[in-house]
């Protein structure tokens, strides 16, 4: 009688994937708890960010499938019910937090989906206390390749290994509805609001434009806000000072926008003389330049000049 090969041996992983690693068979392996899961989990968040990531993005994985062995899995869902979908939501606020730290350094957190997700899957190879993760940046996904290109990091060697693997070798994990997770992306990322002591040097805004001129195709114009009023103005502006923000595009009125940052209550500040603004998909009430009206300007937002270009505004 022909035994049939196992997933890890058809993916040619079988000796350093389930080895006993010098671990003699008669030793019991510690029980899984939920604080292992959710431990796991969180280190693989970690070591998402630290192997994805870029310059200055952050890029994370959005959907995670956690394999455990066939026993431990029904002794979640029979003995514990509830605590993976507890485990989850816990997940996903650290994952938060995390996030909120690494912005903190100055980096840039854009996530590459609108939800999380958490697949909870057992299979028969697997013993007791074993733990796998696969990772995937956009869930759900239409696979429109052949072959499904995963990483792979078994606890036994925390080595990350990434594989071309046919769709149809994921037929062999077992997933159970009730071991389906999925919450919403909250984008409740932030900056520390300190104030700011040191005006003189700091910069206090960066400023990212988004022009639709085929010479910046590809590209952002940046601007470093050093002063506490800026103007924002078109290519006919022929001021150089350094409170000026000239965006090279007819599509922007000569001045349109004035920002100012109070220091007093960590905020920023818009007033619109341009023919439109929008803030966050809300049109801002123009103004005249010798009577600004100002509304406040939160970091994060999307500013929309006449409908054409784009300026996002982040916490420096």
């Amino acid at each position: 009688m022909t035994t049939k090969p196992t997933i890890w041996k058809r993916l040619g992983i079988q000796d350093w994937f389930l080895s006993d690693n010098g671990v003699a068979a008669s030793a019991k392996p510690k029980p899984l708890t939920p604080n292992i899961v959710y431990k796991y989990i969180i280190d693989k968040f970690r070591e998402s960010i630290a192997e994805l990531s870029f310059a200055e993005r952050i890029v994370f994985y959005h959907e995670f499938i956690i394999c455990l062995n066939a026993e431990d899995y029904r002794e979640f869902l029979d003995n514990k019910k509830g605590i993976l979908g507890l485990i989850s939501q816990e997940s996903v606020k650290n994952f938060y937090d995390i996030l909120n730290q690494e912005i903190a350094k100055g980096r840039k957190a854009e996530p590459s989906s609108n939800k999380w997700v958490f697949r909870f899957v057992s299979h028969p190879d697997y013993r007791p206390g074993d733990l796998s993760f696969i990772g995937k940046l956009l869930p759900d996904s239409v696979q429109k390749e052949e072959n499904l290109r995963v990483t792979f990091i078994p606890r036994q060697t925390g080595m990350a290994q990434t594989f071309d693997i046919n769709n149809d070798i994921l037929k062999d994990f077992i997933f159970y509805s009730e071991g389906y997770y999925e919450i919403p992306y909250v984008d409740n990322l932030k900056y520390e609001n300190k104030p700011l002591k040191d005006l003189q040097n700091a910069v206090l805004a960066r400023f990212e434009t988004t022009l639709p001129d085929q010479a910046y195709a590809g590209k952002k114009v940046e601007y470093l806000m050093k002063t506490e009023d800026i103007i924002v103005s078109g290519n006919e502006e022929t001021r150089e000072e350094k409170n000026i923000f000239k965006v090279p595009s007819e599509w922007v009125n000569t001045p349109h926008l004035k920002i100012r940052y109070d220091k007093d209550k960590d905020k920023f500040y818009l007033a619109s003389f341009g023919e439109k603004t929008i803030v966050n998909e809300i049109l801002i009430e123009r103004s005249d330049i010798n009577g600004p009206k100002w509304f406040e300007l939160p970091v994060n937002s999307r500013i929309i000049l006449n409908g054409i270009i784009g300026i996002n505004i982040f916490k420096s």
